[in-house]
């Protein structure tokens, strides 16, 4: 009797067995390396869809201001596409020296950006951190940051009718990402696309030094915070908690939003490749040893990796880990101590 191949699991890792990587990095100098990012970036950019040939004009609209004890709050609306809004919350610290350095703020899944900037259900503002979250971007702004925490595409205030009668937790990116496979596009492409629009609100700014960006996110918002600093050479500096891993172990293997699919990327290069058009820019990866969704182990395979290409660049300092104790969830410890020294 043949063998019964009945294993869909086996079938994909024998597949990614087979399939070479043929934009893998193998430079050893830097200059070869240079031109390899050049290639992979625009590789990268046609796998997610491609970005609009022209940018509309942003339209920027302050439509309230909150002021808090050591930070003034922002509702902010722009275009970031001829027929979709961004809405986002500007945090400024009451004691910030103009122009100074800004972070995006990306959040994972979940109620949206509203849970981390400390707004609970019923609009009140928590009096401590909370979520898996840790409302990072209120943390970022207590750290001195200007703060621009954006709505991701599919939560929030930026669902469709059928996410919005159905509560504050549920969100359209289900729906939203496979009618982006539909039409050629990735939900990658969209959001990175949103955080690239951001960088441009931004400049609009007199408060902020754009020669000092960071962008940091969680799970989902750590997907398009890698994603965005490997495309958009504005950023400085990105921290993603959460979700630096590899393809193999995650994202193949283990089931995830459908979000988080790139078709084809694995035919061209791994998640640490990838890692390598952040430098030599800074990359801060965080993650918890329980995080069932991003294997740790994995997360260290993957360091290790991005770490050569870091050093063919003389970058080696420029990339950093914290690995903590916990499950799934935001930490920054390490990550503003990290971004203090880049920013």
């Amino acid at each position: 009797m043949p063998e019964d191949y009945l294993d869909t699991l086996t079938f994909s890792h024998e597949l990614y067995d087979q399939t070479p990587r043929a934009m893998a990095f193998q430079a050893s100098t830097k200059t070869v390396a240079e031109d390899w990012q050049v290639k992979l970036r625009a590789k990268l950019i046609e796998l997610l869809g491609g970005f609009p040939s022209e940018k509309c004009d942003l339209h920027p609209r302050v439509v309230e201001t909150t002021e808090f004890p050591t930070y003034t709050r922002e509702t902010i609306l722009f275009q970031s596409r001829p027929n979709m809004t961004v809405f986002g919350y500007l945090l400024l610290p009451k004691k910030f020296e103009t122009p100074g350095p800004a972070i995006l703020c990306l959040h994972g899944h979940g109620r949206g950006v509203d849970d981390i900037v400390g707004i609970q259900e019923d609009g009140t503002m928590r009096t401590e951190y909370g979520g898996y979250q840790n409302d990072f971007a209120l943390q970022c702004v207590n750290h001195g940051y200007a703060t621009l925490a954006i709505e991701q595409f599919g939560f929030g205030h930026r669902r469709d009718e059928a996410a919005r009668k159905q509560g504050n937790g549920n969100s359209s990116c289900q729906p939203s990402a496979g009618a982006a496979f539909l039409l050629g596009q990735t939900m990658v492409g969209w959001r990175v696309y949103d955080a690239m629009r951001s960088l441009d609100y931004l400049d609009t700014r007199s408060e902020i030094d754009m020669n000092r960006i960071g962008v940091m996110g969680i799970s989902g918002g750590g997907t398009t915070t890698f994603f965005s600093a490997a495309i958009d050479e504005r950023f400085k500096v990105a921290v993603t908690s959460g979700y630096f891993n590899t393809f193999h172990d995650s994202i193949l293997s283990i089931s995830h939003c459908i979000d988080n699919y790139i078709p084809g990327v694995l035919k061209y290069a791994e998640m640490y490749d990838i890692a390598g058009l952040i430098a030599p820019r800074a990359l801060f990866v965080e993650s918890g040893t329980q995080d069932t969704i991003f294997p740790i182990n994995a997360t260290r395979f993957a360091f290790d990796c991005a770490k050569e290409i870091f050093q063919v660049f003389d970058a080696a300092d420029k990339l950093g880990l914290e690995i903590f104790e916990a499950a799934h969830s935001f930490y920054g410890v390490g990550a503003f101590q990290f971004l203090d020294q880049i920013l």
